[in-house]
This record gives C-alpha cells, structure tokens and sequence, in this order.
C-alpha cells in the first residue's frame, strides 16, 4: 500500500520538465509584465496622483483664497458698519443743529413781527388820536358857532338847538 501511496501523491506533482518549462514562460511573462506593462501602469498611477495632489493643492488654495476673501469681506463690512453709525450721528448732530437754528429764526422772526405790530399798533393809535382831536376841535368850533348864532332865551330852543346837534352828529358819523 506504500507504492500506490507513493505513486497517488506523483499522480499530483507535475514533472520536471512541466515545470521548468512552466517557470521559463513564467518568467518571461513576469519579463514582459516588468518590462512593458508595469512602466505604463506605473506612468498611469504617477499621472492620477499628480492629477490628484494638484486638485487637492488647487483645493486648499481656493479654500485660502475664499478665507482672505471673507477676511476682507468682514474688514469691509465693519468698515461700512463704522461709517453707516458716523454719518447717522453727523446727521443727527446736523438736524439738531438745523432745528435749532430755524427755532433761533423763528423766534427772532416773531419777535420782530410783534415789535412792528406793537409800533403798527402804536401808530394807528396816534394817527386815531390825532384825528379824533381834530374832529372834537371841528365839532366844538361848529357848536360855539350855534350857540352864539342862536338866541338862548328858551328851554324848548335850546333843547331844539340840542336836538339838530346831535342829529348833524349822527348824520356827520354816517357820512
């Protein structure tokens, strides 16, 4: 039982020559693999790393170039925010300047027109008094002339007399 044991393991080891001709067209296969196709292989990895490492690189130097952008963006915004709250409070300061001064020329403004009214007023009142003496000067002139034109031995004349004054008064009033 030993032979056959023997001769059932050769049934599956290949013989010498299978082989060594086996390892010759193996190692020209390998030759060939080594020789042509690993170089092409190699070159194709090497070309998808570059590819690779340049996007990554081209990635990173957006992502700086979007960081200094936003850096800016923010320096500009506060800028902007800065002059935004000065120029509200140059033009607060500005209306309260204007309010002020048109309060200023109001107020001077009223107080001239109560001076002009108040000499307005002063005036007429002179001009009224003026005329009013005149007019009592007038009317004493016209009633001494009456009474010295009339004789004044009666009541019921003088009383007559009384009444055509006072009437030519009213009738002088209403012209």
């Amino acid at each position: 039982m030993q032979v056959l044991a023997v001769d059932g393991i050769k049934l599956f080891l290949p013989e010498t020559y299978d082989v060594v001709w086996s390892a010759i067209i193996l190692v020209i296969i390998a030759v060939f693999f080594y020789k042509f196709f690993l170089p092409k292989l190699q070159s194709v990895f090497d070309e998808r790393t570059a590819k690779i490492e340049g996007g990554i690189a081209k990635a990173d130097k957006a992502q700086q170039d979007a960081a200094e952008a936003k850096k800016k963006y923010e320096a500009q915004l506060n800028t902007a925010r800065v002059e935004a709250s000065k120029i509200r409070d140059d033009a607060r300061a500005e209306a309260s300047h204007i309010i002020a001064d048109a309060r200023s020329r109001a107020e001077t403004d009223a107080a001239q027109i109560a001076t002009n009214a108040q000499r307005s007023i002063a005036s007429q009142q002179q001009q009224a008094l003026v005329k009013l003496k005149g007019e009592v000067g007038t009317l004493a002139t016209a009633l001494a002339g009456k009474i010295l034109g009339a004789k004044l031995e009666d009541d019921a004349v003088q009383s007559h007399m009384l009444d055509q004054m006072i009437d030519g008064m009213d009738s002088g009033d209403k012209k």
